[in-house]
């Protein structure tokens, strides 16, 4: 299994560089346009989308069944790896790179029998990842110095909990791409998620970052590394 799992990520990696390659090379007017289709995440499908789905499709199908953002369900015929499926976020900040916002990646997780074996989550910015497997794990640390800052993804939802944060005061940013900000909270105070829980969005980074605490209602995700902030955020989250 643990092969299988290595070229699983190593597929994943060659996906990602050739979704990289395209949007610097080949990107073109079209691929901002709408595809009349709703994705299974329930947001509008631009061509971009459909393109690097169908880019993971080509390097990862023949592993085991796909739940994509985009298309949801898309069968296996090969399945490498019995009783698995991959969850694939296959643009994660889409509203961002419409924007021409530079902070957009992917997100991918592997579970084998209902439990997570790997993730990636890769930053199309500046060609960094984060992975993690039961037999090796990449996550880029900052230990030179303390984080004083946080991430309050769709902060603009919930500006009566960002009124609360302030009081606590709190500093945080709000980027947009939660599966980016999620992967790299070991370097933040805190990562908070306002709204709808969508697997496509929190799957790999809640796997990558499972050594620090977390807390999920209907209504928020909350990581952190730090308890005393973990428990005064964890106060005001609770009793949505």
């Amino acid at each position: 299994m643990e092969t299988l799992i290595q070229l699983f990520i190593k597929k994943t990696l060659l996906a990602n560089k050739k979704i990289k390659s395209y949007i610097q090379n080949k990107l073109n007017k079209s691929d901002f346009e709408d595809s009349n289709l709703i994705g299974a995440g329930g947001d509008k499908t631009k061509q971009i989308d459909i393109i690097t789905e169908n880019i993971f499709i080509h390097y990862l199908i023949d592993f085991c069944d796909i739940i994509s953002e985009e298309s949801g369900l898309i069968r296996s015929k090969k399945q490498l790896i019995s009783n698995a499926q991959i969850i694939i976020d296959p643009l994660d900040g889409s509203d961002n790179f419409l924007a021409s916002l530079p902070y957009y990646g992917t997100s991918v997780s592997l579970h084998i029998d209902n439990l997570p074996m790997a993730a990636i989550v890769y930053n199309l910015i500046n060609n960094t990842y984060y992975y993690k497997t039961p037999y090796k794990t990449n996550l880029i640390k900052n230990n030179f110095l303390e984080p004083n800052i946080g991430i309050f993804e769709r902060a603009y939802t919930r500006p009566d909990i960002v009124i609360k944060l302030q009081q606590l005061k709190l500093k945080f940013r709000s980027p947009g791409a939660t599966a980016l900000s999620l992967a790299n909270t070991h370097n933040y105070t805190f990562f908070l998620l306002a709204g709808k829980m969508r697997e496509y969005d929190i799957d790999a980074g809640l796997y990558l970052t499972n050594d620090l605490y977390q807390y999920q209602n209907e209504h928020f995700l909350l990581v952190s590394k730090n308890i005393k902030t973990f428990e005064n955020i964890k106060e005001i989250i609770k009793g949505y």
